[in-house]
């Protein structure tokens, strides 16, 4: 979720929509903690008006099925007991596709439904509009790629590295850090605004694997030392995502100062694509994420390329992931002071 992510095409090959195995089983793994979060902190009758009107607002939704059923288990853990109905605002960019979001809306659905485009690094509704935001594998998507990795002269110049993944030079890490709080800076201070005292906001954020950026990068310097790719188009392009640590987050919201932690932890769920080693379905899934970026930076050919070469590594990244990859996932509750 930022400027630069993707469109995505719900009926595309290799669309979020249909290879979204890794997002889902963050949200599964952290299901149970929003539900405990939520009866221990939310305090429906302290935070909604005589309207009896819930507002609910998912940040960087995408266009799969994971944003639905993050929802349903807001809508029903606590309260769907009490006279009230719920409104819930499905946030994305304007280039999200948000006609396949709404056809895929469930027919039970017990929340009336919709779209809000634009950035969640800035202002998207009404002062004290919302009672509960929920961000789920979007919060490590940065507002724009830092500077420094693109200037030649800079000691954070990421030559021949499309991500921080692999980096032996720590400015380069310290580029990625410095962009992440300034986009959360912006994002916390613009949710202060919109969120009513009393209210919450539930983020999980992926902790892990996205050193398996160091495979496409690899995929992309084959095609440069075989002529097919300039190598000054690697040195251009990085991956604008930063994998926060719990520090980084209570860094930021404690900068804020108008929420309050409630928990903030790293958790290890089950993962069938770890357990089993699934290397053909975790690089799909990454190819569903990032295509779209590939795509803008290198052109359709390359980036199809790419990818098919990736997955012919799939013997190698089933190694890795067996040796070094561990579900981790983090998560943080926070209630508006």
């Amino acid at each position: 979720m930022s400027t630069f992510f993707p469109m995505n095409n719900g009926d595309a090959v290799y669309s979020y929509s249909r290879n979204s195995q890794i997002q889902r089983e963050i949200l599964d793994g952290a299901k149970e903690m929003m539900k405990e979060a939520i009866i221990k902190n939310l305090d429906i009758k302290g935070i909604v008006s005589s309207s009896n009107k819930f507002h609910i607002t998912d940040l960087g939704c995408s266009i799969g099925s994971n944003t639905f059923t993050s929802k349903q288990h807001v809508v029903k853990d606590k309260y769907h007991d009490n006279n009230l109905e719920f409104q819930v605002f499905f946030n994305d960019h304007v280039t999200n596709d948000f006609n396949t979001l709404f056809r895929s809306l469930p027919v039970d659905r017990s929340y009336y439904a919709s779209g809000v485009p634009g950035s969640f690094h800035g202002r998207l509704f009404p002062s004290r509009s919302i009672h509960f935001a929920h961000c789920s594998c979007a919060i490590h998507w940065l507002s724009k790629i830092p500077k420094e990795l693109l200037d030649t002269n800079s000691s954070a110049w990421n030559k021949g590295l499309i991500h921080y993944a692999g980096a032996s030079n720590v400015e380069i890490m310290n580029a990625y850090v410095a962009q992440f709080e300034k986009g959360m800076e912006m994002f916390f201070n613009a949710r202060a605004e919109e969120i009513v005292q009393g209210g919450m906001m539930v983020l999980i954020s992926p902790f892990s694997g996205w050193d398996s950026l160091n495979f496409l990068g690899s995929s992309l310097m084959d095609l440069v030392n075989e002529g097919m790719l300039d190598e000054s188009l690697v040195d251009s392009f990085n991956v604008p995502i930063y994998l926060p640590s719990p520090d980084d987050i209570t860094k930021v919201v404690e900068k804020n100062g108008c929420f309050s932690i409630e928990n903030v932890e790293l958790t290890y769920p089950q993962s069938k694509l770890v357990d089993e080693a699934d290397a053909n379905t975790f690089i799909i899934n990454l190819r569903a994420i990032l295509e779209g970026l590939v795509i803008n930076h290198f052109g359709s050919k390359i980036a199809e390329e790419a990818f098919t070469r990736t997955i012919l590594k799939n013997k190698e990244i089933s190694t890795w992931m067996k040796a070094n990859y561990k579900a981790c996932q983090l998560f943080i509750a926070l209630k508006r002071n």
